[in-house]
């Protein structure tokens, strides 16, 4: 990565800014319209005591995208399926969800929704379970998530938990309620198949659905 800084001029101010490493690093070839106090309606940037953590799972303000901005700058990614993302900043504490349905990059179907003290974890179970009730009993999907955790938890351990009583070895399950509503869905609808997705590598419905999960921070 070069280390020459990047300027750029902002489409709303005309002032200039510099466009951070980070940001060249995290999106190849991509130049911000606006400066971040634009971007964030006029206010200057604000600095949380959770930042180290934030920057790891969303990155600082100029990272967070609305739905429309992720349509604007996104294209790479499956075209069809069911994406859902979750998240608690800091965790725990307020957190979100979001789930889209697209087919051949349409739109079909989207949730979302925010609970003001939870995990990452169920963030995510949320929003599978929601991604899961967004598709029409019998049609085959692939339903996505970023969170390696979940998928294995569904695909691979939850059949034995069941089996044990929702017990396992290593103590109580977490979450027991959102897996096991989770789990249910999964054993229902064997048409949909749950597949796990890197997180912010572009892909567009991904993105979108981890903006429809920060969605309630600018309401």
């Amino acid at each position: 990565m070069s280390n020459v800084a990047q300027t750029a001029t902002c489409s709303e101010c005309g002032a200039s800014f510099e466009v951070s490493e980070r940001l060249k690093e995290r999106f190849p070839g991509w130049t911000p319209s606006k400066c971040r106090s634009c971007h964030n309606g006029g206010r200057p940037p604000q600095r949380s005591t959770t930042s180290a953590r934030a920057s790891s799972r969303r990155g600082a303000v100029e990272g967070e995208f609305s739905p429309s901005d992720v349509l604007e700058r996104f294209t790479a990614g499956p075209k069809s399926g069911v994406f859902t993302d979750g998240s608690a900043d800091p965790n725990p504490g307020p957190g979100g969800w979001g789930a889209v349905y697209v087919r051949d990059d349409q739109i079909i179907a989207e949730a979302h929704g925010h609970e003001p003290d939870t995990t990452n974890n169920r963030m995510e179970l949320t929003a599978l379970i929601a991604g899961f009730d967004l598709v029409p009993e019998g049609e085959p999907a692939t339903v996505y998530s970023d969170s390696n955790y979940c998928v294995k938890m569904i695909n691979e351990w939850a059949a034995g938990w069941a089996r044990n009583g929702w017990r396992r070895k290593a103590g109580p399950v977490k979450n027991l309620d959102l897996v096991k509503a989770l789990y249910q869905r999964a054993q229902a609808r064997p048409e949909l198949e749950l597949r796990w997705i890197k997180a912010h590598d572009g892909s567009r419905w991904n993105e979108y659905a981890d903006a429809l999960s920060v969605a309630y921070r600018h309401t």
